[in-house]
């Protein structure tokens, strides 16, 4: 397993401005944070784990293989900094995951009874339709 703490280390950060409403503000700061994470050269990281990622996470990735993330929720540069770190974690988090297993279950007996109850009166409905009747 990965240790989250020791992949911050290979995270390479970015603040360029931000886009949207804020008037004079939004053109003199620079609070959006771009985060760059280099999957393949990752030492924290297995090559099992990054093929995974890779794999996983390609459409967020540029054409060297590194991971993009964006963050220009807040207007404070160090607020949008832990929430791309934050993103990056969760996103690393679910790329490793591994889905469980499904366990086929087979019907209960009365759900089973129930449906052969129900085909035999549909039979015998139709074994009654097709009889002869004297007059």
């Amino acid at each position: 397993m990965y240790n989250p703490e020791l992949l911050h280390d290979e995270l390479k950060f970015k603040a360029v401005r931000s886009g949207g409403k804020g008037g004079q503000h939004v053109n003199k700061v620079s609070s959006k944070i771009e985060l760059y994470f280099d999957v393949k050269r990752s030492l924290q990281l297995n090559e099992e784990q990054k093929e995974i990622i890779i794999k996983k996470l390609s459409n967020r990735m540029n054409s060297e293989g590194v991971l993009l993330l964006e963050s220009q929720e807040t207007r404070s540069q160090y607020r949008n900094k832990e929430i791309a770190i934050e993103k990056f974690d969760e996103l690393i988090r679910q790329a490793l995951l591994k889905k469980k297993k499904r366990i086929k279950s087979k019907p209960s007996a009365a759900v089973a009874a129930r449906r052969l109850e129900g085909k035999k009166k549909i039979s015998e409905k139709k074994q009654m339709r097709s009889k002869k009747f004297d007059m």
